[in-house]
Parts: C-alpha cells; sequence; structure tokens
C-alpha cells in the first residue's frame, strides 16, 4: 500500500468547531461521536440520526447543505466538511432553532425530535420559504412512532408560503415566534420560554473557516482493520484503483455500510473519490446527457429536472421516468448521500433506476491507466456477467443517458409496501419505439427490479412483439410472454410470488395505456391512420399515480371555563413539559448519560435455533479478543436464574430462535459484538416445532386453560334465526418499534452491594424486583431511575428487567459498571410484540341486521413462555363485544405455545386484535342483509343503561354521542353517496368509506394495580419538586402531573419541577400502563399537595396578601413539614372468571372514526383520503397532549392494519429486523385530511378532574381506515361479479388488497403455472405467524 506508517490528520468542523482527529477509524461513523443524535436503527432507514452536512462542491465550488443519517457517515468521509447537529442549532441556555415543532406539540417522546428538527433545519438552510411538497420530501426519511406527524408537518407548514400558517400576513415570521397564541402561555412571563426564537435567515452556522483550496494530495486513515485512501486526483484515483483492484469506492456508504454491518462483509481498503471533481462533472448534448458517477441521487434529481424544463417533452421521456422514481427512491437523506455510480454498480435487485437506465440505452463510460471504455447499461452488466462487466482496475467514471425521440415512450413503475422510505416489491422500466406515424413496435424494452437475484429484462417477449401493432391482442399476448419469460419459484427470496407476478402484467397494461392515450395526441398530423383502440373513461384512472400532499386538519376541544383562574393551567392546551429540550437535543435518555468512570459494554449471545438442546457452548476464542473482559452465563448467576419456564439466560435448552444464551463483556462496544461472533454453540435439535397457531392448534400446545364468557342461550338462538354466516379473521403481530431502543446503565457502588440502574422502562419496581432476585440482595440496596423513555407501547413493561438483571451480573461480577444497548435487529429479535391472533365466528341474525347470536373462538401466539399471554387473552374475550348488545354471546380465547420470542404487552391489550373479528362480523352480516355496514352497526349498538356479557353496568349516553358526532362532522352518509357515485365511473380506482365505533375499557382487572404514591417537596425559595411513580413515555404524564400539582397549590406551573421517576423517591410502584398512568398519579400528587396545603391553612389566613414565598418561609419558620407522601389506594377492579361476572374496569372510554380511502386495484396501493375522529376524553387535563395521544395511537394502529407485517423464516428466524424490512407509517401516510374532536360537556366523578385515560383507545380506530379499504375492495369484487365476502386478513397490505381485487391479470397469474420447486427448496421462503 502507498501508505505512510501513521494516519493523516482527519480535519473537519462540528457546530463551527474545528476538530482534529489524529486516529481516525474507517470503521467508526459519524453516530459514535455524537450525543444528541440519537441511535436508533443504525441503517439509515429512521432518520433519528439526522445531522447537516456542509462541503464545499468540488467542481462549482459552492458550499452545499444536505442532510444525512450520521450511523452511516464514516468520520473519515468528512474531511474538509462541516458538520451542523441539533446541539448546534439552538439551546435552551442561548437561543431556540427556528423549527416550531415543540410549540406545535409535535414531541412526544422526543427521541425522534432532534432528527426530525435537522431535516427541517437544512430544508430552511436551502429554502427558507419551502413549498409543502419540499417540506414533505424533507421528512420522509423521518420515522416517528408516537406523535402520528400531523404536528410535525403543521409546525414545518408554517414555513411554506402556500401553506394556511400563520405567516403574519406574508412576513415570513409566525405568532409562535414570538409567543403569541403560545398555548403553553398561562398568563405569566415566566411560564412561557424565555429565549427568543431566531428566524431561519438569521441562525445560521455555515463554517466560513472551510478550506476554500482543498489539498490534492492523498489522504491515508488507518484503522484496526481498515485503511481508507483519498485520492487528491483523478491520476491519483486510477494509480490506487490498478494497485488495489479489489478495493471498492466509497462514497454515500448506503449499500457498503450496511453490507459491512449486517452481513459482516470487511474490506482492508477502502478507496474514496469525494474530492475528485471529474467525477462530478455534468455535460448536456444535443442528443443526451452525461452524469458524473460522483453525483449524489439529490444532485441527479435536480439535474434532471433542470434538463426537463429546458427540452421539449418528446426528448426527456426517460429523464422523466427517473425523477419519478427519483421522489420516492429511500429518503432524501439516503438521496443526498448515495451517487448514482454507487447505485447503479451495487446492483441490487431492488433498483429503482437501473431497470429505466437499462431501457432508455444508457451507457457507462468507464475508466482506467489503460485508457477509456464504453460499455451498455444493458441486462448481461446487471446479471454481473464478466464480458459485460468493469475490470477489476477499472472506475465508473459517468454515465451517459441519451434523449428520447418522437414516436418513442419511456414510463417507469414501482410498487412498494408503503409509498415512501420504502423498497420496492416491483419495479419496471418500459421503453417502446414506434415506426413513424404508425403504431407498428419498431422497439421494445422492458426490465423489472424486484423478481429476481438481479434486473431482468424480458428480452426474448420484446423481441417476439415487434412488428405488432398497440392494440388489445398485443396485449394479451405480451401479457402472457412477460409471464413465462419473467418466472418466480415458489420459494423465491422476498416472498410474494403471485403478487409480483401480477404486478409484472399490470405494469405493462398501466404502460399499454399510457401510450395508447399519446399515441392519441400524436395521430392528428395523421388523419388517414388507423384508429386507435378507445379507452374507456372508466378506465384512465389507472393512469393516475397517488400524489403526496401535505395533510391539513382541525382539532376541536372546549375551552375552559372563563372563570377559571388564568394561573390554573388544567384544561389548557400546555406544551409538552421536555418540548423545547426534545427539540434541542438537550433532553436525555438513558444512553445519553456520559461514559462513567471504568465502565464495559456487554453484548448478547441469542440462540440460533428454534427448539433444540444446548450440548456445548465454547467461550475460549472470544475470551482471546483484546478488550474482552469476560462472558456472563446462567452460572455466574448468584441468585434465581428467571423462572422455571422463563430463564433469564438458557439452561440446557433453547425454546426460540433469540433467546439469551449469554453475555459478552469487553471494554468497548465493537469489541464485545466481535467476540459474540467467535462464541460456538453446538445444539441437538427437538421437536416439534410449532411456530403457527394452526399448528399449535394440531399439537395442542398452549401456554394456560380457555378463557371463556358465555351468556344467553346461544345454541337455541342460533335455531331462531333467519341466517348463519361463519367466517375466519387473521391478524398479523406487530413490533413496538419505540425509536429508543432497550437499553440500561448499571453502575455498582462500593459499599453494601449497592446499585444504581438507569434504564428505560415503563416499570422501574418490576426491575429494581427482578435484579434483587437474580443479585440475591434485598430490594433496598437496588435504585432504578428513570428520566424519561423514548417509547415504550406496552413493550417496556417486562421485557427491561431481563435486561437489567443480566447487566447487574455483568456489574457484580466484574465490579464495573456495565452498559447495554439493543442493536435495532437484537431487539426486533428478542423482545417479541403484538399478539397474532386467529379468530373463528359463527354469527345468527335476521334478514334486517339485528344479530341475535354470536360465537367467536380466538387464539392467539403467545411464544415460547408465557409472559403476558394469559392476561392479554382475558382481556381480549372481556372486550370483545365492542359497542355492540347482543343477547346471545359466547367467547372463547386460547393462547398459543410456540417456537417464538414470547409475545408480550401492546398498546390495546388485545383490543385491536380481538375487536376486528367482531367488526368483521358485522361486515359479514351486512354483505348477507344487502346493509351498508354502519347500517348494522346502529341497529346492534349499545342504546341504554345496561350491563355488559361480564355483569358490568354502564351508560352508552356518551358511545352514541360519539357515533352521531362524528357521523355528523364527517358529513359521512354524502360522502358515502360520493364514493358510491366514483366508483361507477372508475374501474381501476375504488373508493371505501367505513365509520367504526368503539366501548374501550380502561384499567387493570384488580385492584392493587390502581394504587399510586407520589412524594412533594416544597424548598425555602418555594419552589416545589414533584415525584410520583409514573413514567415518562412521551405521553406528556409529567407536564400533566405538574398541572395538577400547580392547581392544588395555586401556583405557577414555573415554581415546579419534576426531575426524575426513582425507586428511592416513590417506592412499589405499578406499571405505567393501561392509560390509567396520570389517573392513579395524579390522585396522588393531588393528595400530596391538598396535605401542604392543609398544613399551610393557618399560615394563608394570618397573612392572606402574602405571597407564596413568604407563606413558605413563614412555615419553615414554624417548623410545619414542608414534604409530604401522597397516596391513592386505587380504583376498584376485580373478575371472577369462575362466574363469569365482575366490575374489572374502572370505566370506559367511547369513540369513533370515519375513514376513507382509495385503493388501485391494479397494484393495491391506496392513499387515505380523510380521517374524522370523535373522542369522549370528558374534561382533558391537557387537549394538546390527549388529542396527541390520540392520533399518534391511530396512526400506530393504521400501521398495525395496513403496513406491519412480520415475517419470519421456516426455522423461526425473524426476517423483518429493521426499517427497511418492516414498514411502520411514514409522514406521507397521515390521511390528506384528518380531523380529531374531543367531545364537549362529558362528565365522569370517578377521575381526577372528570379527564379520562387516553393513551390506548385511538389505536383500535385505525382499523377505520382497514374496513374503508375492505369497503372499496368489495366494490371491486362486487364489480367483477366476484363474490363480496372473503377472509378477513390484517394488514391490508398492497399485496392483499390486489389480489383480493381479482381480474384478467391475476387469473393470468394462477393460469400459468409456477416452476416446479426442487427437493432442496420444499419450503416457502417465509411464514407469518
Amino acid at each position: 500500500m502507498p501508505c505512510p506508517s501513521r494516519s493523516d490528520e482527519l480535519v473537519f468542523f462540528v457546530n463551527g468547531r474545528k476538530v482534529i482527529e489524529r486516529n481516525a477509524d474507517p470503521e467508526v461513523t459519524l453516530l459514535m461521536r455524537l450525543t444528541g443524535t440519537k441511535y436508533a436503527c443504525g441503517r439509515g432507514g429512521c432518520g433519528a440520526c439526522t445531522v447537516m452536512v456542509s462541503k464545499r462542491d468540488p467542481t462549482s465550488q459552492e458550499i452545499r447543505h444536505f442532510s444525512v443519517t450520521a450511523c452511516l457517515v464514516p468520520i473519515c468521509s468528512l474531511y474538509g466538511a462541516a458538520v451542523t447537529t441539533v446541539e448546534g442549532v439552538g439551546s435552551m441556555k442561548t437561543r431556540l432553532h427556528p423549527c416550531r415543532i415543540a410549540k406545535s406539540h409535535g414531541t412526544q417522546c422526543g427521541f425522534c425530535t432532534p432528527g426530525m428538527v435537522m431535516s427541517m433545519y437544512t430544508l430552511l438552510r436551502n429554502h427558507p420559504q419551502p413549498s409543502e411538497e419540499q417540506l414533505l420530501e424533507a421528512l420522509g426519511g423521518n420515522l416517528c412512532r408516537c406523535a402520528g406527524y400531523r404536528p410535525i408537518l403543521a409546525s414545518g407548514k408554517t414555513f411554506c408560503l402556500e401553506s394556511n400558517g400563520c405567516q403574519q400576513k406574508g412576513t415570513g415570521k409566525c405568532c409562535l415566534d414570538l409567543g403569541e397564541n403560545d398555548s403553553s402561555s398561562l398568563g405569566r412571563k415566566s411560564d412561557v420560554s424565555p429565549f427568543a426564537l431566531s428566524s431561519p435567515q438569521e441562525y445560521h452556522l455555515t463554517p466560513t473557516r472551510m478550506t476554500e483550496n482543498p489539498e490534492k494530495r492523498t489522504l491515508t486513515f488507518h484503522g484496526e482493520r481498515v485503511t481508507w485512501i483519498s485520492p487528491g486526483t483523478f491520476k491519483d484515483l486510477l494509480e490506487l484503483k490498478a494497485k488495489h483492484p479489489e478495493a471498492p469506492l466509497i462514497l454515500g456508504n448506503t449499500s457498503l455500510g450496511p453490507a459491512m454491518r449486517s452481513k459482516g462483509c470487511l474490506y482492508p481498503i477502502l478507496l474514496s473519490p469525494a474530492r475528485i471533481s471529474e467525477l462530478n462533472v455534468v455535460s448536456k448534448t444535443n442528443d443526451g446527457l452525461t452524469i458524473g458517477a460522483g453525483c449524489s441521487l439529490a444532485q441527479v434529481k435536480d439535474i434532471l429536472a433542470e434538463r426537463v424544463s429546458e427540452l421539449p417533452e418528446e426528448k426527456t421521456q426517460t429523464y422523466r421516468a427517473l425523477l419519478k422514481h427519483l421522489k420516492s427512491l429511500a429518503s432524501q437523506q439516503i438521496r443526498n448521500m448515495a451517487s448514482l455510480g454507487g447505485h447503479i454498480i451495487s446492483r441490487h435487485s431492488y433498483s429503482d433506476l437501473n431497470p429505466i437506465l437499462a431501457v432508455g440505452n444508457a451507457t457507462l463510460n468507464l475508466t482506467s491507466e489503460e485508457g477509456t471504455r464504453r460499455i451498455p447499461l444493458s441486462e448481461h452488466f446487471l446479471a454481473g456477467l464478466a464480458s459485460a462487466d468493469l475490470k477489476p482496475e477499472e472506475i465508473l467514471e459517468s454515465v451517459y443517458i441519451p434523449h428520447s425521440q418522437k414516436w418513442e415512450f419511456v414510463s417507469a413503475f414501482r410498487q412498494a409496501q408503503c409509498q415512501q422510505n420504502a423498497l420496492p416489491d416491483v419495479n419496471a422500466g418500459m421503453r417502446v419505439l414506434f415506426k413513424e406515424g404508425t403504431d407498428i413496435i419498431e422497439d421494445l424494452s422492458i426490465t423489472y427490479g424486484g423478481v429476481g437475484a438481479a434486473t431482468v429484462s424480458a428480452h426474448k417477449s420484446c423481441q417476439q412483439l415487434l412488428g405488432r401493432q398497440w392494440d388489445e391482442l398485443m396485449l394479451d399476448e405480451a401479457c402472457r410472454r412477460l409471464l413465462d419469460e419473467v418466472s418466480l419459484p415458489g420459494w423465491a427470496p422476498g416472498g410474494r410470488v403471485e403478487f409480483k407476478r401480477t404486478l409484472v402484467v399490470s405494469f405493462f397494461f398501466k404502460f399499454y395505456l399510457q401510450v395508447l392515450q399519446e399515441l392519441k395526441k400524436l395521430i392528428k398530423p395523421f388523419p388517414n391512420s388507423r384508429r386507435y383502440p378507445e379507452i374507456s373513461d372508466r378506465f384512465l384512472s389507472a393512469l393516475e399515480d397517488f400524489p403526496g400532499t401535505v395533510p391539513q386538519g382541525v382539532q376541536r376541544y372546549q375551552s375552559v371555563d372563563s372563570h377559571q383562574p388564568l394561573q390554573d393551567p388544567v384544561g389548557r392546551p400546555v406544551m409538552h413539559l421536555s418540548g423545547l429540550k426534545h427539540a434541542t437535543g438537550e433532553a436525555e435518555f438513558c444512553d445519553d448519560i456520559p461514559m462513567v468512570d471504568k465502565e464495559l459494554c456487554m453484548a448478547l449471545v441469542t440462540s440460533t435455533r428454534a427448539y433444540a438442546k444446548i450440548i456445548s457452548v465454547d467461550l475460549s476464542e472470544a475470551l482471546e479478543i483484546p478488550g474482552v473482559v469476560d462472558v456472563i452465563t446462567a452460572k455466574d448467576i448468584p441468585g434465581i436464574n428467571g423462572t422455571k419456564d422463563d430463564k433469564l439466560l438458557a439452561v440446557d435448552e433453547v425454546l426460540c430462535v433469540g433467546q439469551i444464551i449469554c453475555a459478552v463483556v469487553a471494554e468497548t462496544d465493537v469489541q464485545a459484538k466481535r467476540a459474540i461472533e467467535k462464541i460456538k454453540i453446538t445444539y441437538e435439535e427437538l421437536e416439534p416445532i410449532i411456530f403457527t397457531i394452526e399448528d399449535a392448534i394440531k399439537h395442542n400446545s398452549f401456554l394456560c386453560p380457555e378463557k371463556k364468557l358465555e351468556q344467553g342461550n346461544i345454541e337455541e338462538a342460533f335455531e331462531k334465526v333467519d341466517q348463519i354466516v361463519e367466517g375466519e379473521v387473521h391478524v398479523g403481530g406487530q413490533e413496538h418499534f419505540y425509536m429508543e431502543t432497550q437499553r440500561v446503565l448499571v453502575i455498582p457502588k462500593t459499599e453494601d452491594k449497592e446499585l444504581d440502574i438507569y434504564v428505560s422502562t415503563q416499570d422501574p419496581a418490576h426491575v429494581q424486583k427482578t435484579v434483587s432476585s437474580t443479585l440475591n440482595i434485598p430490594i433496598n440496596r437496588i435504585t432504578c431511575h428513570v428520566k424519561r423513555v423514548g417509547g415504550g407501547f406496552g413493550g417496556k413493561i417486562g421485557r427491561p428487567a431481563v435486561f437489567g438483571a443480566i447487566a447487574a451480573v455483568g456489574a457484580l461480577k466484574t465490579g464495573h459498571p456495565i452498559r447495554l444497548v439493543l442493536d435495532r435487529e437484537d431487539d426486533m429479535l428478542i423482545t417479541g410484540g403484538r399478539h397474532p391472533l386467529f379468530g373463528k365466528y359463527k354469527v345468527g341474525f335476521m334478514n334486517n341486521g339485528r344479530i341475535k347470536a354470536l360465537d367467536i373462538e380466538c387464539f392467539i401466539n403467545g411464544g415460547c413462555t408465557l409472559d403476558d399471554s394469559e392476561l392479554v387473552t382475558e382481556f381480549l374475550i372481556l372486550k370483545l363485544e365492542n359497542a355492540y348488545k347482543i343477547r346471545n354471546l359466547r367467547f372463547r380465547g386460547r393462547a398459543c405455545l410456540t417456537n417464538l420470542p414470547s409475545n408480550t404487552a401492546f398498546r390495546g391489550f388485545g383490543f385491536p386484535q380481538g375487536t376486528l373479528v367482531t367488526e368483521s362480523c358485522i361486515t359479514a352480516v351486512a354483505a348477507k342483509c344487502g346493509l351498508p355496514p354502519e347500517k348494522i352497526r346502529e341497529k346492534n349498538m349499545y342504546r341504554t343503561v345496561d350491563k355488559t356479557i361480564y355483569k358490568q353496568a354502564f351508560n352508552p349516553e356518551s358511545l352514541i354521542r360519539c357515533w352521531n358526532e362524528c357521523l355528523d362532522v364527517s358529513s359521512f352518509h354524502n360522502r358515502r353517496k360520493q364514493a358510491e357515485e366514483f366508483n361507477k365511473k372508475n374501474y381501476w380506482k375504488k373508493r371505501g368509506v367505513a365509520v367504526i365505533p368503539m366501548k374501550f375499557s380502561v384499567g387493570f382487572a384488580a385492584t392493587s394495580y390502581h394504587q399510586a404514591a407520589a412524594l412533594v417537596h416544597i424548598y425555602t425559595d418555594g419552589s416545589v419538586l414533584v415525584t410520583h411513580g409514573g413514567n415518562e413515555l412521551g405521553q406528556g404524564i409529567h407536564t400533566k402531573m405538574l398541572q395538577v400539582a400547580s392547581r392544588e397549590l395555586k401556583i405557577p406551573m414555573s415554581h415546579l419541577h419534576i426531575c426524575e421517576t426513582s425507586t428511592a423517591m416513590v417506592p412499589n410502584t405499578i406499571a405505567t400502563a393501561a392509560s390509567v398512568g396520570a389517573d392513579i398519579n395524579g390522585k396522588a400528587v393531588q393528595n400530596a399537595c391538598q396535605i401542604l396545603l392543609k398544613r399551610l391553612e393557618p399560615i394563608i389566613k394570618k397573612n392572606p396578601e402574602g405571597t407564596w414565598e413568604e407563606w413558605i418561609e413563614a412555615a419553615f419558620e414554624q417548623r410545619i413539614s414542608l414534604s409530604a407522601t401522597g397516596y391513592f389506594r386505587g380504583y376498584k377492579a376485580f373478575m371472577d372468571w369462575e362466574k363469569g361476572e365482575g366490575d374489572p374496569f374502572p370505566y370506559y372510554v367511547y369513540g369513533a372514526a370515519c375513514s376513507e380511502v382509495e385503493i388501485d386495484c391494479l397494484t393495491g396501493a391506496h392513499k387515505k383520503i380523510r380521517t374524522d375522529i370523535v373522542m369522549d376524553a370528558c374534561c382533558s387535563l391537557n387537549p394538546a397532549i390527549d388529542i396527541g395521544q390520540i392520533e399518534g395511537a391511530f396512526i400506530q394502529g393504521m400501521g398495525l392494519y395496513t403496513t406491519e407485517e412480520l415475517k419470519y423464516s421456516p426455522e423461526g428466524v425473524l426476517y423483518s429486523r429493521g426499517p427497511d424490512e418492516y414498514k411502520i407509517p411514514t409522514i406521507s401516510d397521515v390521511p390528506e385530511e384528518f380531523n380529531v374532536s374531543l367531545l364537549p360537556s362529558s362528565q365522569t366523578p370517578l377521575t381526577i378532574y372528570s379527564s379520562k385515560g387516553l393513551g390506548e383507545s385511538g389505536m383500535f380506530l385505525g382499523s377505520s381506515v382497514f374496513f374503508a379499504i375492505t369497503d372499496a375492495v368489495a366494490a371491486a369484487r362486487k364489480e367483477r361479479d366476484i363474490a363480496e365476502d372473503f377472509t378477513v386478513k390484517s394488514p391490508a397490505t398492497p399485496e392483499w388488497v390486489r389480489m383480493a381485487c381479482a381480474d384478467r391479470f391475476t387469473e393470468m397469474v394462477y393460469i400459468c403455472p409456477l416452476p416446479l420447486e426442487p427437493p432442496s427448496h420444499p419450503t416457502p421462503w417465509a411464514i407469518f405467524k
């Protein structure tokens, strides 16, 4: 290697400060050096680690600002660049940046917020007054699991000129900057942030000291395993490539980085051509466009857009097709990083650009020391054939894309799991050239991605269609030939074989229609030419893609009473207590705690077998790795190793892939992860291995006894009904996908075996107890601290105790602090999620739609241990009736024992799965009666004071009000008629509308789980410290507790503070879950404050005109205790399963949601046109927070029912272990119109100030989107004379929608047989649990 013995200095800037790194390691990314920038996925797929990079363009010498994901940026790539992080654009200590996300209530847990802020900030740096389209594009790569995106977009829209945001008469300013209309303002200046917000134009941190003429010498950086070489000239690059032909070129690291991380690829030498201006040259000629291979995809998009604006349409067909895909390819951050050359050379089978470049006859300009040559970007190149590929010493210098010509048409198509930031299931590039003045095919080229190991060209089919006329006969033949040539075996990687094959011909049909339309325009100059086939107006909608639009919406809530003191914050939309800190990155999460002295890192070793006996575990090679301190096994546990059936660390056998066997402790995280690869475990397979519910039923494999509720005489009722329908419902599982993965820091103290545990959990007391029993030390020696949690949703109730206990064993054994942070892949593999459900129903009803009998049997997939599965089964059965009064009912439920990771608590706790079965029954009844589903719902809904199936009395008045209000505000009946009219006029697009009622039971079914405590201290300066047993998960519980304390003590919120949740301050706490966190802890805080105020009464009476501070000082002088413990004994709740009756829930939350969607019958895609939600919040403590909870839960529920799909290999390995494979809703999935109303004038005397807990209830309302989709599918099936009733399967993915809309193309797929499966592949690619 032409490398000196030591590395060059790496010079770059971070937030305006010069950084000189003398030992830069090429394997270290920018993320590893930052704190405010959050680690959430490590693949560049979530946007949590977004920062802005400013670089001088090597060609124009202008400074470019662009957003990137820090987890993919090697620090060695930053030479001469400037990095701006969230810490650099604003601070609570100085001044805030202009991104108005906090004051728009756009933060909840806050873990994603710094990334959101940096994406928005970069946009404003480049476009101070962006368009709404630019805003949507900029935020498309940032995921949020809490807030539901709407308020985040609302904050961004205040900068957009065309929006209806404030904009103060076009001045570019906003009232949020000035504190006007500030929802956090409580009438006192001190209650509003004292820091002035700067304008986006003013607050720029461009590093003026960036090198104007960067060095041209070669830079070399040596790491432990990898050497990074950055040549300064093109000549040097060619010399280095000749000397190191196997060394890859690295620019954006968007392909190489993930491969090195997930596949273990290691390249000893990396060549970085980032400073080579020749690779960024763009040249225009009369016949085409040449783009440098080093240009980023974002630059390519701008270059193509400029060229399209300059040239006539007939010359830009290929450019327009490329632009279409560049808008949806990956995220803005990835497009900013990825290079055109890297995208092409990677030759991913799912590449969005290669199919278009191939059909567009693009050529690759290659260079080496030997000279230059050109090769076509052909099917042979894409297949990696040596004869058509680069030579090892060659580099791709540029790409030539020719202009299209008259009578030539180029189109691009793609279908993915969701509209934005998702890899395509199938994509295609298609081009046709006609003989001038005719519809005779002179040349045809069709290329597909996603249907093989590489991009596939249908060359044979195209050749056989030359000379044919562009008509229906050609279309029919083309489809058959394409299906023959582009074949997929049943075991093909990625699965979805029938769906992909259907898209192959569906895309061609769309192309056929598009070209037919264009031919009609060109035929005018040729009056004697043959008449082209007419396209029915009903078919024209097939030509239109769903556009991305920024959501609009209205949030309605009841204002506080005009007589309420301005200082009293209860009922007001107060900004989240940590909102501004979220936005500046100053909110500290568990892993933001600085490294402590002698800290070690831990990594977990998990099973690779689903059910096996452990024969041996060889740790020798792992222990030899430098930096490895120890390996923790079950033998090191001094106390109890979990339970008999649920071990913390596996002993003798493993029950699922992902079960923890041991843990490596090392000096660094990198060393620990390298060591786990060296641990050798020998297994002996056991049988039977069970993955699915169907297999569990077959093997009678269950975790607990059946749960059952029954009322009336169901058998007799079935004999007296007019009709009976039976059906099945399948509901897939769901990953919590909290943005902050599981993480814990355990710090042993020097005395008495004491431990401080900083952990991301919903239940610190459970962590404390588990650690105590594991280490065999008293609970009082262990203190758990929870500052805030980056999302939980039930996934951080039980699991953190496991990780805390294992880390504590490591801390005890080594005597060192232990930090354990799970990668996203490990988190998803190990922790389990929502229980998949299989439901069978039998419903008896009269012809008018009145249901007389309903029998439902549900099975959930519990995984390999009990966990919460029995409770989930109980809650599922208790909640199955939803809003309906049916006299004769039988509900049964079982939890299946399978060899998958144990599923656990998840927002809604069985209700979102089970009630989907109930609502599917309603839809089935409606179809049989020929009535709209909403009529069946109304006919069977509770109407008067009544008792549930478990004999709990309740008043459904608010339920009926929510239902009627929802019908009214959504203009449901008018929109139903409009949808029907739309469907009559459109064959390939269909609209569906659905309205769903909800009766959601809140709380735990046990009184002891409703108790809570609080500790309130008043200090002598009048400031107040509040501590309670709830945990801040993003739901705003701390904000609400200070609102309660403010009202009770009659002091401003600025006097109050909450530090953290600590088991040392409030012991024996209950998990923050079941929607009652604010309820019960609010009661405890209220009690403590009332005790204190009672003590202060004599002093206040004596000096009624005194100030709060004077009263407190007097109390201290009079030796009155200024500290009080508050306590709430809890709501009474019980359930007797033997009798099948009880009062298991304190109260109900009622609601209704109406959603309208439009589906594309040819691709399965859908867009959400509008959603209206009405929720009974009674007297909301904080309507801004409560509406945020409703919106966030709705979007999460929408993900459950439409996009989130867990896929396992036939061996039980979870495939979907990150944002690339597992698609939670993105910002483009929010309904175009999204309205939320809180039902006014509703009261409940039971709760704190008549408020209600709304954390979970909105989840099920996401099913309104699901039923709107099924309504649209039913309309399509009805028009095609196909049975309207079909097996209900959630999620309603594009695959399910497309295949349910059966037509001539799906029939072709089923007629054309799949290739025979070889004996070595007897199983499908994936199973769905």
